[in-house]
């Protein structure tokens, strides 16, 4: 991967950058994703945010040899303590887990007004990212779902406005599995929700050999209660499928 061809994951992340947006990329690592929109011309600026000193080096250095320090600021810093409300209108956060992604925005909210778009992509539990977009008003506008490497991910995007929108009567299957995926109902969709069954079944075997089952008990009936949800989503595909 470079900064003239992003993986699959980041390239579905830029391709749904505003045009001539400045934008925040926070654990940017080494910058390819800013470096790719700026040289693209996808944004106009960006900040590239990374909180650990070996990647902060990668990403400096990235900007360098691209040409771009003029239009790429690359900053040292947890999250969005990286910019100043106001100062960017668009914010990616790529290949982290969902719940660091939630404690990443519910920890800069001062830093979201003048932010139009949200682009995020987690690596797993988009979940908490949609409780937390539901919650703060952001309405998912856009998912997607993909492949890469043996490995599935999700895309989510939002944009301040009506966050009860994309939500049915189904909502707690649609928040869990994400309402516009649950209806498309891809290939990857099903892979991803079939592996993540069988990893619970294997949670579920495993704690009745819990030392504590009072404990167990609690935990167990958190698995059942998703594990349901995910054969309906199961369920529901193979049903509809010729």
């Amino acid at each position: 991967m470079n900064i003239n061809q992003l993986s699959k994951r980041l390239m579905a992340v830029a391709s749904r950058i505003p045009q001539q947006a400045v934008i925040a990329d926070i654990g940017s690592d080494h910058a390819y994703l800013p470096c790719y929109a700026v040289k693209k011309g996808l944004a106009v600026k960006a900040i590239a945010g990374e909180v650990a000193v070996g990647p902060l080096q990668a990403a400096r250095q990235q900007v360098k040899e691209a040409g771009l320090e003029e239009k790429i600021a690359v900053r040292k810093g947890s999250g969005l303590e990286v910019i100043a409300a106001g100062e960017v209108d668009c914010v990616t956060i790529a290949g982290m887990g969902g719940t660091l992604i939630t404690s990443i925005l519910e920890e800069g909210k001062e830093k979201l007004p003048g932010v139009k778009r949200l682009i995020l992509q987690p690596n797993l539990r988009a979940d908490h990212i949609r409780k937390w977009l539901l919650t703060n008003g952001w309405e998912l506008i856009e998912e997607e779902i993909m492949e890469e490497d043996g490995k599935i991910y999700e895309i989510l995007i939002a944009e301040k406005g009506d966050a009860e929108r994309p939500y049915s009567s189904q909502k707690e299957l649609e928040l869990l599995t994400g309402p516009m995926l649950l209806q498309e109902r891809s290939d990857a969709f099903l892979k991803k929700w079939k592996r993540e069954a069988a990893q619970l079944e294997v949670v579920l075997e495993n704690l009745k050999k819990a030392g504590n089952q009072k404990a167990a008990e609690e935990k167990r009936r958190s698995i059942l209660q998703e594990l349901q949800l995910i054969k309906e989503a199961i369920d529901s595909e193979e049903n509809e499928r010729p």
